[in-house]
């Protein structure tokens, strides 16, 4: 079945500063939205509204062509959403942060945890606790969810923060299987996609003062 994510005049204030106002914009199976602009603009915070972690302060947010809150629970489960934080525990090694998500969440049935942290270039640290592996290493863990899930839609806030040139294009690849295969993705970078997405959408939000 094919997926829809639709905003009607989405209007977003934090901290008595109007960030954006009367946004709408439609997104459906296959498609992938890049979301741009200087910080402190709202992109986060768009994010954050399209995944229900936000209110916003005027519009609705509608999944199948419903508000999302009449379907909570349906959209939940066909949301992958990756903060700026890696979102890992960094008392557990990098096999027992992906297991644990495994466990709670399921997982497609072609990859295990451990086999894929290898393909992601981490041979050698699956069982090494995640607070000490670097920035990026830590990042390959909370990413190598976008394997392992078995959601529709990715939100993905900054998901090439401190990833090598090789790591990011293996990113872009998966985001192109994953829309082959009729997902969907919105995301914040302030790199541009090196790969051609057909389907590419994008929008800027201005910084206001």
């Amino acid at each position: 079945m094919s997926v829809e994510l639709s905003v009607d005049n989405l209007s977003c204030i934090r901290q008595d500063r109007c960030l954006f106002e009367q946004l709408s914009f439609s997104l459906k199976s296959g498609d992938i939205m890049q979301v741009a602009g200087p910080n402190g603009a709202g992109k986060s915070s768009l994010l954050r509204i399209l995944a229900g972690f936000l209110t916003p302060h005027s519009g609705q947010v509608c999944y199948q062509g419903q508000t999302v809150d009449k379907q909570r629970l349906e959209f939940n489960d066909d949301l992958l959403f990756i903060g700026h934080k890696a979102g890992v525990n960094g008392h557990l090694s990098a096999f027992e942060n992906l297991q644990y998500w495994v466990d709670t969440h399921g997982c497609v049935d072609e990859h295990d945890p451990y086999s894929l942290l290898g393909r992601l270039g981490l041979v050698g640290l699956e069982d090494v606790a995640v607070s000490q592996l670097s920035a990026g290493q830590q990042r390959k863990v909370a990413l190598a969810r976008l394997w392992l899930s078995k959601a529709r839609i990715w939100i993905l806030d900054e998901p090439f923060t401190a990833i090598d040139a090789s790591g990011v294009k293996g990113l872009q690849r998966r985001f192109e299987q994953f829309l082959a295969s009729g997902g969907m993705i919105v995301l914040t970078t302030h790199q541009d996609l090196t790969m051609n997405f057909p389907s590419l959408q994008q929008l800027r939000l201005e910084y206001r003062f």
